[in-house]
């Protein structure tokens, strides 16, 4: 057989098992197409917000809504699964999650690990901030006041050569 043809027979198989690979359906990671799309499309310092069933949707912005009954999913669950493909260098939550829902808060701001700074603010500016953000997940959480502004951060990836 000469080298040519040889190629060409190798070229075929690696072909068709790269085809086979990429006609399978994703089993890894975040499976929601939305929810990967969205978060992939982040940029540092960009906004994604996770809100309650409740919670009042600006016009003009990405929603995704993965509700699918009564407090499911619930907005911990939704965080649990963010914070393991996700950076996050900020919080924003509300006060009246706070004075509310303490154990819901307490849950939120330890989401993604200890040293993520949380900026409490009111629901009313909350709801400002939730106008300029990038996408908003809803879940079916019936919790009042269980909605989070992430800050996508750098993640410990990043090499920095000096670090200041």
């Amino acid at each position: 057989m000469n080298i040519r043809k040889c190629m060409y027979i190798c070229s075929a198989k690696l072909l068709t098992e790269l085809i086979l690979i990429c006609d399978t359906m994703k089993e890894v990671g975040i499976i929601n197409r939305e929810i990967a799309s969205a978060i992939s499309k982040q940029g540092h310092s960009d906004l994604l917000m996770i809100v309650d069933a409740g919670f009042a949707i600006p016009k003009g912005v990405e929603v995704i809504d993965v509700s699918i009954a009564e407090n499911k999913p619930m907005v911990l669950e939704v965080l649990a699964e963010l914070s393991r493909f996700f950076s996050v260098e900020k919080m924003f939550m509300a006060i009246q999650t706070k004075e509310t829902s303490p154990s819901l808060f307490a849950n939120i701001a330890s989401s993604f690990g200890d040293g993520v700074p949380i900026e409490i603010i009111d629901h009313t500016a909350l709801k400002e901030m939730s106008k300029s953000v990038k996408t908003i997940i809803r879940s079916g959480d019936f919790t009042a006041y269980g909605n989070v502004i992430l800050v996508s951060g750098a993640g410990k990836r990043w090499f920095c050569e000096n670090e200041s």
